[in-house]
């Protein structure tokens, strides 16, 4: 099928080429010349696992393009799928502007031919028909600047017009969304138009099927249909359900550390149970990225709209914005004051596999220990690659290209983020590099025992502690290794 995606972020552009690997004929649409520009020279905007090489195949092909100029997308495409950001307003509703305006230049470019208008961006409940209608107005506004041409290139405003609005939620982790592109747990799709879901099952028929599929022999993906409301709906509350939970068991965390109970054991114990499951149940230091803050922000400020206080969804924004601030309080109780210490993070995006840096907790930790007077360092694997996507870190953070770099004359470290390369270090060589070597592990993601064979002093969130805080500085390590 032909497929036109408007917008190239990361819906947009792994959509685009997981698509165009399938077999579509896809054209990718931006109006940043300068990223599309990168893209048609075969280089990913964004770092995420297997898409660069994705891409550079399906272009070999020529089942992938880019382009900035929308006409041309919007003539080639079958099916147009809305990519473009909807970030969050200071009141906690989403910003649809660029949705508003690719809506907009749809319409000024529509054609006669049936076209499936697909809403991929994260958009608030009730957009679907909002969309519809900018296209209908557009094309109005057309024909009455040109109306010899309206019959034979434009679709009519009455009820003849010739496409249909589908809300198709995404549900890609950034660091997998390849992965969970071929791999989804389900598809689903909202709409009143039967034609314009079967030509969308059609389009995911081999995703469906899982031909590319990590395991082909499972049964085809579920795929729910819904109304465009509803489809809508689906996309908040599971968002905001997950991070309800990992809220939830973070607050369990704080009670283990008053009770000395280790919450990675409860979070086991709980997990087995079919009813709650173990995935989102790691205790840490909160959650970020551009989805859980913006979508739980929205579906609170539209339950607002409509009167209904969401009290649950509020209260789990508040426990995550307290757990940020957990690792400065398990350093204070480790070191004292902090003014005048020095304090390395371990990563710096808001999860491992991304090089995104929104709403990512070491953000916050950055701040709190800077107005504490301490000295930050900071290294993350990725801005060891490539620092381009690093721009939002504070200038007063000191940026490392190695962990040996990092822990050099460290008061103590901190693990933000849980890159798998974190547990291959060796973290004896870094302890000795440090003047106190105290590790806040803010994933509880490393191995007490491991950490204090290595020489530090660990501390997790909502597990005990490991090995002597006393013993972890320099001159008492030097003395007793002479």
């Amino acid at each position: 099928m032909k497929v036109c995606v408007i917008g190239t972020g990361y819906v947009g552009l792994v959509t685009g080429a997981c698509l165009a690997h399938a077999g579509h004929q896809v054209i990718c649409v931006d109006n940043n010349a300068a990223k599309v520009a990168m893209m048609q020279a075969g280089k990913s905007p964004i770092y995420e696992p297997g898409l660069a090489e994705m891409m550079q195949n399906a272009m070999q092909t020529g089942c992938l393009q880019f382009t900035t100029d929308l006409a041309v997308g919007v003539e080639h495409g079958d099916v147009l799928f809305i990519a473009v950001g909807t970030p969050p307003l200071p009141t906690g509703e989403s910003d649809t502007r660029y949705v508003e305006a690719v809506a907009r230049g749809i319409g000024q470019h529509l054609g006669n031919r049936y076209k499936v208008i697909v809403n991929k961006s994260t958009v608030p409940i009730g957009s679907g028909d909002w969309v519809r209608r900018i296209i209908l107005d557009a094309v109005a506004e057309r024909q009455e600047a040109n109306p010899e041409a309206s019959t034979a290139q434009l679709s009519t405003k009455s009820t003849a017009v010739k496409f249909d609005v589908v809300s198709n939620p995404e549900f890609l982790r950034e660091g997998s969304a390849v992965s969970d592109t071929f791999n989804p747990d389900r598809i689903v799709l909202g709409s009143s138009s039967q034609k314009a879901l079967d030509c969308m099952q059609a389009l995911y028929a081999p995703i469906i099927c899982r031909v590319f599929a990590e395991n082909p022999d499972l049964p085809p993906v579920p795929v729910v249909t819904t109304d465009l409301s509803s489809a809508e709906t689906i996309k908040y509350a599971a968002n905001a359900f997950l991070a309800t939970k990992i809220s939830f068991i973070n607050e369990i965390a704080n009670i283990c550390d008053r009770v000395g109970a280790d919450v990675t054991q409860v979070a086991q114990g709980i997990g087995l149970d079919s009813r709650i499951g173990s995935k989102f149940l790691q205790a840490g230091i909160g959650w970020g990225g551009s989805c859980f803050p913006k979508d739980v922000a929205a579906l609170v400020h539209t339950a607002d709209d409509y009167g209904y206080e969401a009290e649950l969804l509020k209260t789990a924004v508040s426990v995550n914005s307290r757990q940020r601030l957990l690792a400065v309080e398990k350093l204070q109780q480790a070191l004292g004051i902090l003014k005048g210490k020095t304090i390395g993070l371990l990563g710096l995006t808001f999860k491992p596999d991304t090089d995104d840096m929104r709403d990512t907790p070491a953000l916050d930790l950055i701040t709190q220990l800077s107005r504490l007077g301490a000295k930050v360092k900071a290294y993350d694997p990725i801005y060891a690659e490539d620092s381009q996507g690093f721009q939002a870190v504070p200038d007063q953070v000191i940026l490392k290209t190695t962990p040996e770099d990092l822990a050099e004359d460290c008061d103590a470290i901190i693990l933000v983020t849980d890159w798998q390369q974190f547990r291959g270090l060796n973290y004896a060589d870094l302890a000795q590099r440090m003047n106190i070597a105290v590790v806040i592990d803010g994933r509880n993601y490393l191995n007490p025992d491991e950490m204090v064979a290595a020489g530090f002093y660990y501390v997790g969130i909502g597990r005990p502690s490991a090995g002597n805080p006393t013993a972890a500085s320099r001159s008492l390590r030097q003395q007793i290794a002479a």
